[in-house]
């Protein structure tokens, strides 16, 4: 019996209802999913795991689990991973035997022209379901649906899931693990989570960023050349120029008057500085002063509110312009 994918995911019931199920394909994370899913269903059982080289190695070994019956447990739930053609003989002689009992084949891509695949599709004691890779449209779905009830899921923040990802289910699902551990009141922080995905065009921009505003125009043309812009992570981009900006305007509230030591002040912010970003902050920190940083706040919010208000607008085109103006004014007097 052939089952579609996004129908066992709706519906687990077929999963408990045949004897044998064959799960195989290509994508990893959901065939991950569909394992625990079944092991969370089973808990009252006993749930045993093997490879298939360990049953060909013995090849009864799969029929004396199933005939010892145990003690304290209804069924036994058998896992068969890494599995392909070669265990199809012993299988096909093993579902006779089958009462109770649930086995689980867990195969990589397996042809049309599978004798597993073919045999067990056919048989109206098995279940066959192929886990075919996602798309861009199952991935975001399954962001949504997994962060439902989370405040600030923006479409940006899920395009920028979306592309860390690489459509990869298994990352998606370990990405949405990160975003609930670190936010626990379900309150997404935009600038956080740019962060915590260790997104690599958000390194990056990271590098164009702090160029710019150190005022190194050489390497800032290289990197402004370099660094690809996404356009739907352009109010993110704000948000990381902001941020330093704001660091850097929390250092100046902090002077008193020159006799301040920079690297102290630094060194007392809260969060801490990371290591590798204070000497670079205090380098920062020689090129600005209050008003000029000021400035620079007012024309940040001024670009995010046309971002947001024309969606006509080249967005991305105004970020570069606005690194240009960023370098200009960290070389300003």
């Amino acid at each position: 019996m052939i089952f579609k994918s996004y129908l066992l995911e709706q519906n687990l019931d077929p999963f408990h209802k045949y004897k044998i199920f064959l799960i195989y394909g290509e994508n990893q994370g959901l065939k991950k999913e569909f394992k625990e899913i079944i092991k969370s269903k089973n808990k009252e059982n006993e749930k045993l795991n093997f490879l298939q080289d360990e049953v060909l190695l013995n090849k009864n070994i799969l029929l004396n689990e199933i005939s010892n019956k145990s003690l304290f447990n209804e069924k036994k739930i058998i896992f068969i991973d890494q599995a392909s053609d070669k265990i199809f003989k012993i299988i096909d002689d093993l579902i006779k035997d089958i009462s109770d009992e649930k086995i689980y084949i867990f195969c990589e891509n397996l042809d049309k022209k599978s004798k597993l695949r073919n045999s067990l599709e056919k048989s109206t004691e098995c279940g066959v379901v192929a886990c075919y890779p996602d798309n861009e449209i199952t991935i975001k779905k399954i962001i949504v649906n997994k962060l439902k009830g989370f405040k600030n899921l923006t479409p940006e923040i899920i395009n920028i899931i979306s592309q860390n990802s690489n459509l990869d289910r298994a990352k998606v699902n370990n990405e949405i693990d990160k975003i609930k551990s670190c936010f626990i009141d379900k309150t997404i922080d935009p600038i956080k989570i740019v962060t915590l995905l260790n997104i690599r065009t958000n390194n990056d921009f990271n590098k164009l960023r702090d160029e710019a505003i150190n005022g190194n125009k050489i390497n800032t043309n290289k990197l402004l050349a370099d660094t690809i812009f996404e356009t739907e992570n352009n109010i993110f981009y704000l948000n990381i120029i902001n941020q330093r900006i704001n660091k850097l305007k929390e250092i100046e509230n902090l002077k008193t008057d020159n006799k301040n030591n920079i690297d102290i002040l630094v060194s007392n912010l809260k969060p801490p500085i990371f290591w590798k970003d204070k000497p670079i902050l205090i380098e920062q920190s020689k090129r600005w002063n209050k008003a000029k940083l000021n400035k620079f706040l007012n024309k940040t919010y001024n670009i995010e509110k046309q971002i947001k208000t024309n969606s006509s607008v080249n967005s991305s085109l105004l970020i570069k312009k606005l690194i240009i103006d960023l370098c200009a004014c960290a070389n300003s007097a």
